[in-house]
C-alpha cells in the first residue's frame, strides 16, 4: 500500500474537522505510518505551542491508518483506550507522528505513538492506544 493510497483515506474515512488538521502521509511500512502535522495558528495555543487536543487528534488518526497499512485496507474500528504523555512543548517546526501496531488480533489492536519536532526530531508527545476492531 503506498503513501497516495493512506493519503486518500483521510479523505474517506475522516471527519471534516480532522482533514482540517491537514496532514500528511509522510511515509509508511508494514504497520507503521508517519504523518506531518503542519505547524498553523490555528493549531496553537499562547506563545505558538501546539496543542495538546492536536496532537492527540493527529496520533489517533495516524493510528487508525497505521491499522489501514496492517491489514492492507480500512477495517471499522473504535478507540477503546488512549492513554497519553506530553513530554515538552512544541513551537516553530512540524510534528512528525509515527504511529506503530503493536499487536492487531481478532477484535482488539494495539500501538504506540511518538510525536516529535520535523525540525529537531526531539519527542514531545507519546501515546499507547487500544483499538476495538468491529
Amino acid at each position: 500500500m503506498d503513501n497516495s493510497t493512506l493519503q486518500a483515506a483521510l479523505a474517506e474515512y475522516f471527519a471534516p474537522w480532522v482533514q482540517a488538521l491537514g496532514l500528511v502521509v509522510d511515509g509508511s511500512a508494514e504497520g507503521t505510518v508517519t504523518l506531518r502535522l503542519p505547524q498553523s495558528d490555528q493549531l496553537s495555543r499562547v506563545g505558538g505551542m501546539l496543542c495538546g487536543q492536536a496532537m492527540m487528534a493527529a496520533a489517533d488518526t495516524a493510528m487508525v491508518l497505521a491499522l489501514i497499512r496492517q491489514f492492507g485496507g480500512f477495517r471499522p474500528c473504535t478507540t477503546v483506550q488512549m492513554n497519553t504523555s506530553f513530554l515538552k512543548p512544541l513551537s516553530g517546526q512540524d510534528a512528525l507522528v509515527e504511529a506503530r501496531v503493536i499487536r492487531a488480533g481478532k477484535s482488539l489492536a494495539f500501538g504506540e505513538i511518538d510525536i516529535r519536532g520535523a525540525t529537531d526530531g526531539k519527542s514531545v508527545c507519546r501515546a499507547t492506544t487500544t483499538y476495538a476492531l468491529l
